[in-house]
């Protein structure tokens, strides 16, 4: 049947290429093509053909919610498998995309099992995985379970039928844990404001030492396994009196201790931001430019 083709779509390079590097490792035989944002990518659909979509949420020009929108009225994408691949992990939010017709959903941070995992399901769905595992036969994950499997749990594996009124729960990455505690935060060194920033491997409590436009130094306390430069991370920020969370994606640039001793408690954080949101990036610059003040950084979602 040919070649299978997947179209990503994401503002952040650093996000494209995780993707396309996950989708490649395991796949060998795959096409990818990719798109800035969803009227590029809606442009790209316009006069080619691909079978997955893998597309995020939060875009200039056009989002990945009104790109699914436009994908479910044409006639020829309406059963074309469309993955939102996203920090909004939000009961409201999930729901956006069920009721536009997302296929499936992988939360920010995510890991490259996670990813081949999702691609295997929906390619099975749709007919298409058979040329995948003809090019990759001993790479692909074990099939018992899929991790992450948020739209099955919302709709009870039955997410051509949507009740909005059926009050699902929101989605996560991993098997729900125990939320950080708060304390260690507290008690590291003083800093601009408290943060947490969400790891594939789980979640990190501390405080805000240095903020820009370009990155965010953390402090956090020093665990077992230790973060990895170069693992991507979501970092949630409060913004509005209504406690909205923007969520800032990006990836570790740099692991240091705090302190200059081997047995350093704790450990200092470089986050460098992916994102070019221009909400974002104003929402960064006026807390920049008011210095925080009393603004804390919420424990999220």
């Amino acid at each position: 049947m040919g070649k299978v083709n997947v179209l990503v779509v994401d503002d952040a390079s650093f996000i494209r290429d995780l993707l396309k590097k996950g989708l490649r490792d395991h796949f060998p035989g795959i096409q990818i093509e990719e798109a800035i944002n969803g009227r590029k990518a809606q442009q790209l659909l316009a006069r080619a053909t691909v079978d997955l979509i893998l597309c995020d949420w939060e875009m200039p020009e056009m989002s990945g919610l009104e790109l699914l929108t436009w994908c479910r009225e044409q006639e020829r994408l309406k059963g074309t498998p469309f993955i939102m691949v996203t920090s909004r992990g939000d009961k409201e939010n999930v729901i956006q995309a069920i009721q536009a017709g997302v296929s499936d959903y992988i939360g920010k941070p995510f890991s490259n099992e996670q990813l081949v995992t999702k691609v295997k399901k929906a390619l099975t769905r749709s007919g298409r995985l058979e040329d995948l595992m003809t090019s990759a036969p001993n790479r692909l994950p074990n099939a018992g379970g899929f991790a992450n499997d948020s739209l099955a749990a919302l709709t009870g594996g039955k997410a051509e039928v949507v009740r909005p009124a059926a009050a699902p729960v929101a989605p996560s990455a991993k098997p729900a844990a125990p939320a950080p505690s708060t304390s260690s935060a507290a008690q590291a060194p003083g800093g601009r404001g408290q943060a947490q920033l969400r790891l594939p491997a789980g979640v990190l409590a501390g405080v805000i030492k240095a903020l820009s436009l370009k990155d965010a130094q953390l402090v956090v306390r020093r665990g077992d396994p230790l973060p990895q430069v170069l693992e991507s991370a979501v970092l949630d920020l409060e913004q509005g009196e209504g406690g909205e969370v923007a969520r800032l994606n990006g990836y570790l640039h740099a692991v240091a201790a705090l302190e200059p001793r081997p047995d350093s408690e704790w450990l200092l954080l470089t986050f460098r931001f992916v994102d070019r949101d221009p909400q974002k990036l104003d929402y960064l610059s006026r807390l920049i430019a008011r210095g925080t003040a009393q603004k804390h950084f919420v424990p999220g979602a």
